[in-house]
């Protein structure tokens, strides 16, 4: 990668800035605060680089989960050289919002 392209690719600091938006609207905060994104790699694919994104969703059975991954998988898509986005959605480990959420998070949830 030459140096223009390094500057021009995104970081996983970018991958959190990007999905700090979106927000699961039953519960209305972050999924990056609730500690619903669980990690991302970065690689290449045909079309260019690309980001894997791992998540989970507050239940399995959420009725919302289409709905975010959609908006996880636009919200990638803008990062500076990305071509390829994935979302990988996950159950394990089980989302604990006790152990996941952010300090901000726990105490908008009530959980102190």
């Amino acid at each position: 990668m030459n140096a223009k392209a390094a500057v021009e690719a995104a970081t996983f600091k970018q991958v959190g800035e990007a999905l700090r938006p979106v927000v699961d609207p039953e519960i209305h905060l972050s999924i990056v605060d609730l500690g619903l994104v669980y990690g991302a790699e970065f690689g290449e694919s045909p079309k260019g680089r690309s980001v894997k994104v791992r998540m989970s969703l507050t239940s399995p059975a959420c009725p919302y989960g289409p709905m975010l991954l959609a908006s996880v998988h636009t919200a990638l898509t803008k990062l500076p050289g990305i071509k390829d986005v994935d979302v990988d959605l996950t159950f394990n480990p089980g989302w604990d919002p006790r152990t996941m959420a952010t300090e901000d998070a726990k105490e908008q949830l009530g959980l102190y």
